[in-house]
């Protein structure tokens, strides 16, 4: 039953059944397995240590795939140096137990780690997956080495046969090209793989739109449909940023109205994003507010910090105060939730009150900043936010 329940369902029938049932008879490995499953898509650290806690009580930590499971869930909740620990505790590691540990590198932006922990793996007994190819190539897309990515590739044809051949390898290659600032490898890896899906289609359109090719990109949409390819919720995702990051207004107005009407597609906070922030870069603020207050969603802080952005460029100081206090009001209570903190949306804030010259609410926001101890944060745009961030090769030896 924990299996196929809801997160929120398999945390309370988990500990209904803790409650239930005596000490001298604990839940099964499975069990484990599936709750840790829970509190990581949950984000739910708290709840998850409680049944780390209770797994240890129960003499469970010999069991290699529940305690994998407690390392994708500590990474998941962005405590990586307690996944490691525990990592390096089990004592047998499978091929899952390592791509796990990558894994938590990889999605917590941690690139120049995912790489090196790599050469641990290399050395180890564990069997390279596609899924290991796939981190290897998000980490070095994370740091945009041109000369790293392309050793990677070169090791990646001596690992994986006919790379070209597997649409999620080619993908990954096309990626990890675009991110590393060469377009014309992206397109070449993309125009010779002999299969292809919608996601590597997608990933193409990605790499037009970080480049500016909008125009190719809102192109491809057709090429995909003539190669029988039906673009998905990602695909207009793309295409919508292309759209932005080549100022095709028009362009992107009617495939955000044909993406529901023809293709059956329901809007989602990534494309209302990309909406907002095409009409903000525009100067079209008033009718990018609309927009938002037309959303059936919640919007996001995504989506208010492309429209704070576009008051930023555009002068609209009013405005961006109002929307700045409002991602303030996002943020903290996003950080009760995970504990994050970081000070973006309070610097932006800071900025439109020192573009209007509004000195006392500037010094009233750097006053909670340091109350808070907030970390400062790289900047990203809101497109790259929108698609979401080494060693050198001889450090990194692959």
């Amino acid at each position: 039953m924990l299996k196929y329940a809801p997160p929120e369902e398999s945390l309370r029938l988990f500990a209904e059944e803790m409650v239930r049932m005596p000490a001298s008879a604990p839940p099964d490995g499975t069990s484990y397995v599936y709750v840790f499953r829970a509190c990581a898509k949950l984000r739910a650290g708290r709840e998850g240590r409680q049944v780390h806690t209770r797994a240890i009580k129960d003499g469970m930590e010999s069991q290699t795939a529940l305690m994998t499971s407690c390392v994708h869930f500590y990474a998941a909740c962005r405590d990586v140096e307690s996944a490691r620990r525990l990592f390096d505790d089990m004592p047998e590691r499978t091929s899952v137990s390592w791509n796990a540990m990558l894994t938590g590198y990889c999605v917590n932006e941690l690139a120049m780690e995912t790489l090196l922990f790599f050469k641990g793996m290399a050395r180890s007994e564990a069997r390279l997956t596609e899924r290991t190819v796939l981190l290897l190539l998000s980490a070095c897309s994370q740091l945009g080495d041109l000369a790293l990515g392309s050793a990677l590739h070169s090791y990646v044809i001596k690992i994986v046969p006919s790379p070209l051949s597997c649409p999620f390898v080619g993908t990954g290659l096309v990626d990890m090209y675009s991110k590393c600032g060469s377009l014309a490898s992206a397109s070449a890896i993309f125009h010779a793989m002999t299969q292809k899906n919608v996601i590597t289609w997608s990933a193409m359109a990605s790499a037009l739109a970080l480049h500016g090719k909008g125009e190719t990109a809102v192109e491809m949409l057709d090429s995909m449909m003539k190669e029988g390819i039906t673009p998905n919720a990602n695909t207009f995702t793309s295409i919508l940023s292309a759209c932005c990051h080549a100022g095709l207004i028009q362009e992107g107005l009617h495939l955000f109205d044909e993406m529901q009407k023809s293709f059956n597609v329901l809007p989602r906070m990534e494309h209302y994003g990309c909406m907002v922030d095409l009409l903000g870069r525009a100067g079209m603020v008033e009718e990018a507010l609309g927009f938002i207050k037309s959303m059936p969603l919640k919007p996001d802080a995504i989506v208010w910090r492309a429209l704070l952005s576009a008051c930023k460029i555009h002068g609209e100081e009013k405005l961006g105060g109002e929307i700045g206090n409002i991602l303030v009001g996002l943020k903290q209570s996003t950080e009760e939730t995970l504990g994050a903190k970081n000070s973006e949306d309070y610097v932006a804030l800071s900025n439109i009150y020192a573009s209007s010259e509004k000195w006392d609410e500037v010094q009233n926001v750097r006053r909670v900043m340091k109350c808070e101890r907030l970390q400062n944060k790289v900047g990203r745009s809101s497109v790259q936010d929108i698609q979401c961030r080494v060693e050198k090769e001889s450090r990194i030896g692959i």
